[in-house]
């Protein structure tokens, strides 16, 4: 099956204004901070500069939905006077914006799904800041105070909720990938909607559209309501990474850790699609906790999934991870190659086994309580050049580590190629030195020579420059 892409801009440029804007635009709430009181609409309008300048940079990125560009500072440059101020008033919260991207509007109206999305980034940007700063209702330091943050992180953007039934497939996957992988990657989509699945994703393109795209056309033929597309984010990725046009609930987390303990906390199933190294990084941090001895009976379907033409990708996954993990970690996941049906309906019975083990366990359908998430893989990394150095790759040490500490690397390379801080980084002390067992960095070398081969590190092949060196 194929589902024919279509796009059209429209720019609508101001008199005396860059082509391409809107000099000045009011919007208000849609369906989230619609009602708050004086006292939190304050707290909103008078926010640290540091998290405005964060709204901001997200805001422009949310405006530029459907841009094909994974580099937040080519954002940045094309818009360099787009602002935007939070405005309270007694009947309620207001936003205005200054030179924002005209794709955005359509006939002078902001488009209704980019005008939510904006409020939910102030909603999770802005208000998750207040609650941890000037509240200080978040406890940070603790497994289980993390993971309360992120469950209320979540039920405060409504994508936790208590009549959740088991259906929500989590959808991992390169944003730069080839045109037959999109395309599958909607044929299965569209094979999970068919069967009344959810689509969960990072939200961005690439991998992460083509499921939400055909599955939006199979809900549409099954007459299905209320469908759930929904895109789960964090700062640095969303300003590098503009949302798709199809996420109808869009929630972002605070930092990388919480973004994929929320993923894993709300699927009942994950697929994973070709990508690159965000990509491995997520199959790390899930390896991470299906290995763990605490979760050894705890159903969570895993399929690495792509066209046929794609199998020697999942093979030199497959092979790295056994070639680092040893091969006992192959039983924590099935690969199925260029069979979209199959792969719905493998996810499908995968779900149902979810489903009887939670009303077994009496556990909530909407957040998985019961995984136990390694310390390890819960605190955040700010991958530094020291910290990238500092990095622990060999064998001789506990799995839960190595996996942890490998997640970490892949983190670090995900900001160097896509984070502005991470690009500026790299720019002023040059790539990121990492360094480990022989075996293990000859094994890493090749897996990113080959992400690096198949045009997986950026959409634009051409600007890519290696934000890392391996040695040992």
């Amino acid at each position: 099956m194929n589902i024919p892409e279509q796009f059209e801009a429209e720019t609508t440029g101001n008199s005396g204004e860059p082509a391409g804007t809107i000099a000045r635009a009011t919007v208000r709430p849609l369906q989230t901070l619609d009602l708050l009181s004086q006292r939190e609409m304050a707290s909103l309008a008078n926010a640290d500069a540091s998290i405005n300048e964060l709204f901001r940079r997200c805001a422009l990125a949310i405006l530029n939905t459907d841009g094909f560009v994974d580099d937040a500072r080519k954002v940045y440059e094309a818009y360099p006077d787009f602002d935007v101020r939070v405005v309270p008033e007694p009947r309620g919260l207001k936003l205005e914006l200054v030179n924002a991207p005209s794709q955005a509007f359509v006939d002078g109206r902001m488009i209704e799904g980019i005008r939510n999305h904006l409020f939910s980034a102030l909603r999770d940007i802005v208000f998750t800041e207040y609650k941890l700063a000037d509240q200080q209702t978040f406890d940070l330091s603790s497994a289980g105070g993390i993971t309360d943050a992120v469950f209320r992180i979540l039920r405060n953007a409504d994508v936790v909720r208590s009549d959740t039934k088991p259906g929500l497939v989590v959808c991992w996957g390169g944003h730069s990938i080839s045109r037959a992988e999109y395309d599958y990657s909607k044929t299965v989509g569209y094979s999970l909607g068919l069967r009344g699945l959810d689509i969960c994703t990072g939200c961005g393109p690439g991998a992460m559209k083509g499921p939400m795209k055909g599955a939006a056309i199979a809900h549409a033929k099954q007459l299905q309501k209320d469908s759930r597309y929904v895109g789960v984010s964090e700062p640095g990725i969303i300003a590098a990474e503009s949302p798709n046009a199809i996420v109808n609930e869009l929630v972002i987390l605070p930092d990388i850790e919480k973004r994929l303990e929320a993923f894993v906390r709300i699927a009942h199933g994950i697929l994973v699609f070709p990508g690159g190294v965000g990509t491995a990084e997520e199959i790390l941090f899930l390896l991470g906790i299906k290995l763990h001895p605490d979760n050894t009976d705890i159903e969570l379907p895993l399929i690495f999934t792509g066209p046929a033409a794609s199998a020697p990708y999942f093979e030199q996954i497959d092979r790295f991870l056994r070639g680092c993990l040893g091969d006992d970690v192959a039983e924590h996941y099935r690969i199925i190659a260029g069979d979209a049906p199959q792969v719905a309906r493998s996810m499908k019975a995968g779900i149902k086994a979810v489903k009887r083990q939670r009303i077994a366990h009496a556990e909530s359908f909407s957040f998985a309580w019961r995984l136990k998430i390694p310390e390890e893989l819960q605190q955040p990394f700010v991958p530094t050049h020291e910290n990238m150095a500092a990095l622990s790759l060999h064998r001789d040490q506990p799995r839960h580590r190595l996996i942890a500490d490998l997640r970490r690397a892949f983190s670090g390379i995900v900001a160097g190629n896509v984070k502005d801080f991470g690009v500026r980084a790299v720019e002023e002390r040059g790539p990121y030195q990492l360094d480990g067992e022989s075996e293990l960095i000859d094994a890493l070398a090749r897996l990113l020579s080959n992400f690096v081969r198949d045009g997986r590190m950026k959409i634009d092949p051409s600007s890519y420059r290696p934000c890392f060196e391996l040695a040992h």
